[in-house]
């Protein structure tokens, strides 16, 4: 996509970006407009927004927003109260495995993608700070994120009760021999969908919805968005403010009262 851009502004007469401003951009998306689909203009943004700004220019990236492109399918919604309670309590049963449980814990409470949660490695957790730290896999960012007591007493079962003997540091591998680390997301979705069943939730859904929880939950505590894009691994921060459309709070409370005397 970067490419593609210079070369239209070289078609355009301008040799660098230093030369480039908002008025570039959206011509360039303007003229793709004319030949791509709308999901595939998303894709474009999505590409082009944070090299922009990696590259000190916020004015380009901001020059996006105005282009129009907007989503044209619903934002996923997260768990209601009392399903995240329900999911809470199903991962302290001991009839759920810990290994289960914890897989769940780390998507639910820390927002954790599914592939840092089948790399975490033993040396990854701390236990005096009761902490996790990690390099996330999709964007390569260093992430400390806190353990809850809950998390830390499902994680510690596993260890030191359930993990079958096997070389592999990886935190969570196959109960069956052999005993490697889990393979491909399906295994995290899995996991999360048995916790699931066992506390009665008529749905199934894997890590991303469970991150899509925690980001709301961390917005309703009023944490900064930069701190939630921090904890969920967002290289571009423009991507964590799609989770305030699921803060329902939140956006009510950006209402304008109508005037008085103004008509629908």
């Amino acid at each position: 996509m970067a490419g593609l851009f210079l070369t239209w502004l070289e078609s355009h007469g301008v040799v660098s970006l230093d030369g480039s401003d908002g008025s570039h951009v959206l011509g360039f998306l303007a003229g793709l407009r004319s030949r791509w689909s709308e999901s595939s203009m998303r894709h474009a943004a999505s590409d082009l927004r944070p090299l922009f700004r990696w590259l000190g220019r916020d004015d380009l990236a901001d020059a996006i927003g105005l282009a129009g492109i907007r989503r044209t399918h619903a934002i996923a919604g997260t768990l209601p109260d009392d399903e995240h309670r329900r999911l809470l309590e199903a991962c302290a049963s001991r009839s759920v495995p810990s290994r289960d449980a914890a897989i769940t814990l780390l998507s639910l409470t820390c927002g954790l993608r599914a592939c840092d949660v089948i790399g975490l490695r033993i040396a990854d957790v701390d236990w005096d700070s009761m902490s996790i730290g990690l390099v996330q896999r999709k964007t390569g960012n260093p992430l400390t994120v806190p353990m809850t007591g809950p998390l830390a007493a499902r994680l510690a079962s596993w260890l030191l009760d359930e993990r079958p003997a096997t070389d592999d540091d990886r935190v969570f591998v196959r109960y069956k021999a052999p005993h490697v680390a889990l393979r491909g997301h399906s295994s995290v979705y899995e996991a999360i969908s048995r916790v699931m069943r066992h506390a009665g939730l008529g749905r199934r859904g894997g890590s991303r919805l469970l991150r899509r929880n925690a980001a709301t939950r961390m917005l309703e505590a009023a944490t900064p968005l930069p701190t939630i894009s921090a904890v969920l691994g967002h290289a571009d921060p423009d991507s964590t403010r799609v989770y305030m459309a699921t803060h329902r709070g939140g956006m009510l409370a950006c209402v304008l009262p109508v005037p008085e005397g103004g008509s629908s």
